[in-house]
C-alpha cells in the first residue's frame, strides 16, 4: 500500500498546533490549491484532496487524537481503545485482507463533491465622524453565487448527480495483487469521479457543472459605531457559494479610519488641540468647540497657561462593544498676537509695567506726552 504523507507535515504545522494555527494553515493551503484557481491542473487537485483529508482529522479532536496515538490506522480502519471486539473483526479486515484474502475490506469512506465557498475580504475607508455614530455602507464586490440555474447542484434540468458506478461513490478504488506474502491491496483515488464520489453526465450549460456562478452585486453593510483602524466585521454567507451545492463562506470587512486634521484617537479617547487669545487664557472665557458630534461650550479658567487640558467627559469614541464612550482631551494652545496697533502696545507696555516686568518699550513717553515736554509743560 503506497504510504501516507503525514497530516501534520501536509498543513505545514507543528504536531503541538493549536486549531486556529490548523485552520489558517488548511485555508491558505485550500485557496492555494482549489480546483477553481488550477484548472485542470491534475497534481494540484490531488494536492488539494490530501489537505481537505489532513484537515478532515486534525480539526477533529477525537480523530487526531487517534491519530496522533495510532498514526494512519487509528483513523481509517484500526480500533481505538476498547474497541478489540471479534465479531466482525472492527478495522482489522484491510490486515486480514492483505495476508489471507478474505475479501473486500468491512470499512467505507463517505465522499461528497460538496464544498465549502471561499472566505472574502473587503477593506473599507471611514472618516473618524462615521466610526463615532455608525453607518451603513453600500459596497460592491464580485464573488460566486450559487447557480439558479441547476439550484447549485452542477447538473442540468431533468438530471442529477450519479453514483460513480466506479467506486459505488466511495470514491476510491482498489487493487488486488498478488504476492508471496499473499494478496496485497492498493488504494488509490477513483479515476472516474476523481475522489468526488459522484459524477455528473450532463453538466449544468450555466455554470459548467460547478453549481455556481460568478457575479458582481451590492450589498448593503451595517458598521457599528465605535470601530476602529482594522477593526473585522463578520457578514455569515456573504462569500463565495460553495462548489456543487457547498456552504457559503463568509466575508470580512475590514475597517480602516482617514486621519483627521483636528482628532487624533487614542482608544475611545479624542484628543485636539485649541488655540484661544492671551487675553482669553489670562481673564478666563466661554468658548465653543468642536466635537464628533457637533459643538460644546468649555469653560476657560483665568490664568490658564499652553499645555492645560481640559476634559469633556462622555465626548469621545462610544465602545464598540457598548461599554460605555470616551471622553474628549483640549490641550489648550495660549497664541500670541503679531499684529498690534500702537495703542495696544501701549496698553501691554502700562500692563507690564504695573507688573514690574521688563518688556522692550517700557517706560518710554507716549507722542502727546513728548510734545507737552517740548512746549515747556503748557
Amino acid at each position: 500500500m503506497p504510504e501516507k504523507r503525514d497530516y501534520y507535515e501536509i498543513l505545514g504545522v507543528h504536531r503541538t498546533a493549536s486549531q486556529d494555527e490548523i485552520k489558517r494553515a488548511y485555508r491558505r493551503l485550500a485557496r492555494k490549491y482549489h480546483p477553481d484557481v488550477n484548472h485542470g491542473d491534475t497534481e494540484a487537485e490531488e494536492r488539494f484532496k490530501e489537505i481537505n483529508e489532513a484537515y478532515e482529522i486534525l480539526s477533529d479532536e477525537e480523530k487526531r487524537e487517534r491519530y496522533d496515538r495510532f498514526g494512519h490506522a487509528g483513523v481509517y480502519g484500526a480500533p481505538g481503545p476498547g474497541d478489540f471486539g471479534f465479531g466482525d473483526f472492527g478495522g482489522f479486515g484491510d490486515i486480514f485482507d492483505i495476508f489471507f484474502g478474505s475479501g473486500q475490506s468491512r470499512t467505507t469512506r463517505e465522499t461528497t463533491s460538496a464544498e465549502r465557498g471561499s472566505d472574502l475580504r473587503f477593506d473599507l475607508d471611514l472618516t473618524l465622524e462615521e466610526a463615532a455614530v455608525g453607518i451603513e455602507k453600500d459596497i460592491r464586490i464580485t464573488h460566486f453565487e450559487r447557480c439558479d440555474a441547476c439550484s447549485g447542484s452542477g447538473a442540468a434540468a431533468g438530471s442529477r448527480p450519479e453514483t460513480c458506478p466506479t467506486c459505488r461513490g466511495s470514491g476510491q478504488v482498489r487493487q488486488r495483487q498478488q504476492t508471496f506474502l499473499g494478496v496485497q491491496i492498493s488504494i488509490s483515488t477513483c479515476p472516474n469521479c476523481r475522489g468526488e464520489g459522484r459524477v455528473i453526465s450532463h453538466p449544468c450549460g450555466e455554470c459548467g457543472g460547478s453549481g455556481r456562478v460568478r457575479k458582481t452585486v451590492n450589498i448593503s453593510v451595517k458598521i457599528p459605531a465605535g470601530v476602529d483602524d482594522g477593526s473585522r466585521i463578520r457578514i455569515t454567507g456573504a462569500g463565495d457559494a460553495g462548489y456543487r451545492g457547498g456552504a457559503s463562506g463568509d466575508l470580512y470587512i475590514i475597517t480602516h479610519i482617514k486621519p483627521h486634521a483636528i482628532f487624533e484617537r487614542k482608544g475611545n479617547d479624542i484628543w485636539c488641540e485649541i488655540p484661544i487669545a492671551f487675553t482669553q487664557a489670562a481673564l478666563g472665557a466661554t468658548i465653543k468647540v468642536r466635537t464628533l458630534t457637533g459643538e460644546e461650550t468649555l469653560n476657560i479658567d483665568k490664568g490658564t497657561q499652553t499645555g492645560d487640558v481640559y476634559t469633556l467627559h462622555g465626548k469621545g469614541m462610544p465602545d464598540v462593544h457598548g461599554r460605555g464612550q470616551g471622553d474628549m482631551n483640549v490641550v489648550i494652545k495660549v497664541e500670541v498676537p503679531k499684529n498690534l496697533t500702537e495703542e495696544q502696545r501701549q496698553l501691554l507696555r502700562r500692563l507690564a509695567e504695573l507688573r514690574g516686568e521688563q518688556v522692550e518699550g517700557a517706560g518710554e513717553k507716549g507722542l502727546f506726552e513728548k510734545v507737552k515736554d517740548a512746549l515747556g509743560g503748557r
